[in-house]
C-alpha cells in the first residue's frame, strides 16, 4: 500500500525554453504565495529551475495523496525545507514529505510514505578560473580526512572534482533529509561506499544504521543521491511539521526496505496539466 508514496521525478529544464508569455502563463498556475520565490531572480535560468521545483511539488502531492490543487498548501520551516501543511490525512501514507533538488540542467523531486526523504543534484561542470585542487582546498574543512584523501586521490583534475560532486551531494542528501540548514558540520558525515553502492555513513565516526542511501550519474555529468532515514533525528522545527516521527520497529524497517524507483522524466507542460 505504501509503494505508492515512493516517487521520483525528474525535469530537464533545458529543454523547456517559453516565450515570456508561456512563462508568465505557467507562474499564474501556482498560488500567489509562491511568485515572488521565482520572480526574485534575475536570470532566466534561475528563475526556471525555482518555477519547476514549485511545479513538481504541486504536481506530485496531487497525484499521490488526491488532494485539490486549490487545498494544497505547501510551506517551509525556518531552515527551508518544505512540506505539506494539511489536515488530510492518508492512512496508506502515514508520513508524506518529500524534498526537491535543482542544479544545472535539472530539478528533480522525492517522496516517501513514511521515512524520511532528501534529494541533491549536482553539475559537474568545469571550473571557471583556478585549479581543480585549489577549489578542493577551499572546502577541505567540510569532508573527512578519509574522504578529503580519496577526493586528492582520485587521480586527474577532472576526477577529483567528480568525486568532489558525489561525496558533496551525498552529504546534502543527509542533511535535507533531516531538514537542517547550512549550520550543520558535513565533516561530521563521513560517507563510505563500494563503487558508489552499499553506501553508509558514520557521524563523528559512528555507524548510522538504518538508513539508506542511493547515489548515480545522470546524463550531462550530473550526479544525483537520496537518503531515506529515521523520522526521530528530524530537526526540531521539522519534526513539529511531519505527521509522525515514532513507528514501530516493524512500521519502519517495511518503509526503510519498500523499493526504490526510477526516476520518471516529466515535461512542464505535464506538470502543469496535472495542475488543471
Amino acid at each position: 500500500m505504501m509503494e505508492k508514496g515512493v516517487q521520483r521525478w525528474l525535469v530537464d529544464v533545458s529543454e523547456w525554453n517559453p516565450s515570456p508569455r508561456n512563462f508568465s502563463s505557467a507562474v499564474s498556475v501556482l498560488p500567489h504565495l509562491e511568485h515572488s520565490s521565482i520572480t526574485r531572480y534575475a536570470k532566466m535560468e534561475d528563475r526556471k529551475r525555482a518555477l519547476v521545483s514549485r511545479l513538481l511539488q504541486y504536481a506530485l502531492v496531487r497525484e499521490v495523496l488526491g488532494i485539490s490543487f486549490d487545498e494544497i498548501i505547501i510551506k517551509r520551516t525556518p531552515e527551508g525545507k518544505p512540506y505539506l501543511d494539511s489536515n488530510h490525512v492518508d492512512s496508506r501514507f502515514p508520513n508524506f514529505n518529500f524534498n526537491v533538488s535543482h542544479h544545472g540542467d535539472f530539478v528533480a523531486i522525492a517522496s516517501e510514505p513514511l521515512c524520511l526523504v532528501g534529494l541533491d543534484i549536482v553539475s559537474h561542470a568545469p571550473l571557471v578560473k583556478g585549479t581543480g585542487l585549489e577549489f578542493i582546498e577551499n572546502f577541505s574543512s567540510y569532508f573527512s580526512q578519509r574522504e578529503l584523501y580519496e577526493i586528492i586521490n582520485a587521480g586527474t583534475c577532472d576526477e577529483m572534482l567528480s568525486r568532489f560532486h558525489r561525496y558533496w551531494s551525498l552529504k546534502e542528501a543527509f542533511v535535507k533529509a533531516i531538514g537542517t540548514g547550512l549550520g550543520y558540520r558535513l565533516d561530521k558525515l563521513e560517507f563510505h561506499h563500494t563503487n558508489w553502492d552499499n553506501i553508509s555513513v558514520k557521524i563523528d565516526g559512528v555507524e548510522l544504521r538504518d538508513w539508506k542511501f542511493w547515489h548515480f550519474e545522470l546524463r550531462k555529468r550530473h550526479y544525483v543521491s537520496g537518503a531515506r532515514g529515521c523520522p526521530r533525528m528530524a530537526t526540531e522545527s521539522y519534526r513539529q511539521v511531519l505527521s509522525r516521527t515514532e513507528f514501530s520497529e516493524d512500521e519502519y524497517h517495511l518503509a526503510l526496505h519498500l523499493p526504490n524507483v526510477s526516476f520518471q522524466q516529466r515535461t512542464v507542460e505535464q506538470l502543469i496539466e496535472r495542475h488543471t
